[in-house]
């Protein structure tokens, strides 16, 4: 199945880890990317392969792999989303980091563009509103914890149904 950006969540996930190797280490093998995705050194190869056919990486045999122009846009793209996507799980709905990072892989393959940035969108509104913090994320983050409403927000008329009017 195909990601947003028109190659498929394998092609993005091997994308995105060279990406993240490179940053963190320059040269990248076979092998770091086989550790770094949890995976046999045959199946890094021949996605490598298909990777290259597609202008995407630069490799020799039994050499080092490197992204193409083309290919760190993509990855770079991929990672943004995917950062993104981790701020919103992990900073926005309170899940812990361990499985805002699976969600965050999960979905950042099929997320459409608009939906990308309307996310990107809320983030930044969110993590530059000046209330710190941010009284609406306390209010959800306890009630998304408890199922109950907390003092402030059962206090606050746009969240509260107003009592019925006696004739």
């Amino acid at each position: 199945m195909e990601g947003v950006t028109g190659y498929t969540r394998a092609m993005e996930d091997y994308l995105e880890a060279i990406f993240l190797l490179e940053r963190r280490q320059k040269v990248v093998r076979v092998k770091d990317v086989a550790s770094f995705l949890g995976i046999k050194n045959p199946s890094v190869v021949a996605a490598i392969k298909s990777l290259a056919e597609k202008h995407l990486v630069e490799h020799e045999s039994y050499g080092h792999i490197e992204l193409t122009a083309k290919g760190r846009a993509v990855a770079e793209e991929i990672y943004a989303r995917h950062m993104m996507l981790f701020a919103f799980f992990h900073e926005i709905l309170g899940l812990a980091p361990d499985v805002a990072e699976e969600d965050a892989c999960r979905v950042e393959h099929h997320l459409s563009p608009e939906a990308r940035e309307r996310l990107l969108q809320l983030v930044d509104f969110i993590r530059s509103c000046p209330e710190k913090p941010v009284r609406f994320l306390v209010h959800f983050q306890h009630y998304a914890r408890t199922g109950e409403r907390s003092d402030g927000c059962a206090a606050c008329s746009r969240c509260t149904p107003a009592p019925a009017s006696n004739p």
